[in-house]
């Protein structure tokens, strides 16, 4: 300031402070965004559920018959098929005719 003759410091004249100023606030942002965006990946991990299913032979080979002419896995078949559940009142599952996609 002393070398520009500068009575009070000023941003706008400031220039190379201004740009470290705009990247250091570019820098932080992305970090923040970076952050946020890992956060909720673990909270996307911590809802998921992974489990292990036994069915009978029967139903097992109609799900493989199922997931073979949708051309899914029998878990992505499932997994659509939990998308679609509801209950009503009294606790009854229903599932509407669905296209797996």
């Amino acid at each position: 300031m002393d070398g520009q003759d500068w009575p009070i410091y000023s941003p706008e004249q400031d220039i190379q402070g201004s740009t470290w100023a705009r990247e250091r606030d570019t820098q932080w942002e992305g970090a923040l965004a970076r952050r946020a965006a890992w956060q909720m990946e673990r909270q996307d991990a911590r809802d998921e559920l992974k489990t292990q299913v036994w069915l009978p032979a029967d139903t097992s080979r109609r799900l493989r018959t199922i997931a073979a002419r949708t051309g899914f896995s029998p878990e992505q078949v499932l997994a659509q098929l939990a998308d679609r559940v509801r209950m009503d009142d009294d606790g009854a599952l229903a599932v509407d005719a669905f296209t797996p996609h």
